[in-house]
């Protein structure tokens, strides 16, 4: 940790400045730290590690309720840590949380999810980070959330964290008292199915809306998923290697030649 008399804490997200997630998280870590806060000006969700390339960035002071929030970057959850931690923030920050996202992150979702991603560019530069998703796109209620998010927030910075890894934490969307527990879990290989829906503009020219439902392909307590559809919190450590080293050795066996 930096020598400051609190730890200094970077929060983002993937669904822009004034997601309730990123305030409701906020919050909470101005309750053990100094925050900063850095995020897309709008919504990013989906966009996984994505870079602005080609296009300037543009850094706006963002005032909620006539008091300076925090910064807006034109850009993707990733351009955000890569320019907060280059031109927004003199040290390093001793964290980094993401979120709280609208919808789980888990199973296959942690490939294509902003939120992770910004969590993942962190860990590559060597800081300490976490993300954190709420298991609902309606109705969302973050209170416990964030009271969680404190809580494992306060525990890492005491503990620290491997090198190249974070923690990707997935919250049910009902009250603290249905919460089952916590659940450290592995990533499952839950899917969506996935369609496009097709329409056609003013000028009869066809258009598409992806659209999709979510498929539960691991009947496992130990897969993220699974276990946060039995309500319990899950904490899934994610690394940045996404090498499948079980198939080296047999990859070597094929004696490929050039």
């Amino acid at each position: 940790m930096n020598k400051r008399q609190q730890p200094h804490i970077l929060v983002c997200n993937d669904d822009g400045i004034e997601g309730e997630g990123l305030h409701a998280l906020a919050a909470a870590m101005k309750k053990i730290g100094t925050v900063t806060v850095v995020a897309p000006a709008e919504p990013h969700s989906g966009m996984s590690h994505a870079m602005t390339l080609g296009v300037p960035l543009r850094i706006r002071k963002f005032f909620k309720n006539s008091r300076f929030f925090g910064y807006t970057v034109s850009g993707t959850p990733v351009d955000c840590i890569k320019v907060a931690l280059s031109h927004i923030l003199p040290l390093k920050p001793d964290l980094i949380v993401s979120g709280i996202n609208y919808g789980s992150n888990t199973a296959i979702n942690t490939i294509y999810s902003g939120t992770v991603a910004a969590a993942l560019e962190g860990a590559i530069q060597g800081i300490t980070s976490l993300a954190f998703s709420l298991t609902t796109y309606e109705n969302a209620d973050f209170t416990y959330a964030a009271k969680f998010a404190r809580k494992l927030a306060k525990q890492v910075l005491a503990e620290g964290l491997p090198e190249d890894t974070v923690l990707s934490v997935n919250i049910p969307n009902v009250p603290e008292s249905a919460i089952a527990g916590v659940r450290v879990t592995q990533q499952g290989r839950s899917r969506w199915k996935e369609d496009a829906i097709e329409r056609n503009d003013m000028y009869g020219n066809p258009y598409y809306w992806l659209n999709g439902t979510l498929q539960l392909l691991d009947e496992d307590i130990h897969k993220d998923e699974f276990a946060i559809r039995s309500n319990y919190v899950t904490i899934t450590p994610l690394s940045c290697d996404l090498t499948n080293h079980s198939f080296i050795g047999t990859l070597e066996q094929w004696k490929l030649e050039k």
